[in-house]
């Protein structure tokens, strides 16, 4: 059985990501890497994890990227829609990450186009036989292909505190906590890294958390 490893909120915590990575055995080409959204904002180096997960990308041919609501806050900032809301949740450390990487007087954009790609990949959910990989959770008695993608990025104690079988183990991020969260029902893996806490990965089907 190939493994799957799943990797909680980043929020722009580069060296806990290179540390978290090396801490971690992966199989370029059978082991499954998941990550669970929210990459940016709020720390100080999210031009550094996009990158380096976009190399990841190219290195592991079974990596899967989810999106997060930070990654819906930047992508509708980009757009010119709900610009305040962005700033207010940590957007202003990724806008100076990347014009930090940026030399005045370009003409190349602030973001680069292999980063908007990137974003615009993001997908909202990952599912295996067992498993069901999501940012933030789900709401109870929706198919998974009939869940609003506003709870799949946003929702938090309706999914927390359920105990609802959604056929498989939810595995989630988001909502940030001291340890990772283990239930029948679920498994949550935001550990708060940028707020000082640990960048979690957890190994599956051995439930085996690694941290950074």
């Amino acid at each position: 059985m190939n493994r799957i490893y799943a990797i909680g909120d980043i929020h722009g915590c580069f060296e806990k990501l290179c540390d978290l990575m090396n801490k971690i055995d992966i199989a370029p080409d059978s082991d499954v890497i998941v990550f669970l959204g929210d990459y940016i904002d709020r720390g100080l180096k999210s031009f550094e994890v996009v990158e380096y997960l976009i190399d990841i990308k190219d290195r592991f041919k079974k990596t899967i990227f989810l999106k997060g609501n930070h990654e819906e806050m930047f992508l509708n900032y980009l757009s010119g829609t709900d610009k305040l809301l962005y700033l207010m949740n940590g957007g202003e450390q990724t806008l100076e990450s990347y014009l930090m990487h940026h030399s005045r007087g370009s003409d190349d954009p602030v973001i680069p186009q292999k980063h908007i790609d990137f974003f615009n990949s993001l997908a909202l959910f990952y599912q295996t036989d067992d498993y069901i990989f999501v940012h933030a959770g789900l709401r109870n008695k929706i198919p998974l292909e009939m869940q609003d993608p506003k709870d799949i990025l946003w929702i938090r104690s309706r999914f927390i505190n359920s105990g609802y079988n959604f056929g498989k183990r939810v595995v989630f991020g988001h909502t940030p906590t001291a340890a990772p969260i283990v239930q029948p029902n679920k498994i949550g893996i935001d550990t708060g890294a940028v707020y000082g806490g640990f960048l979690t990965c957890v190994k599956l089907p051995d439930l085996l958390f690694y941290q950074a």
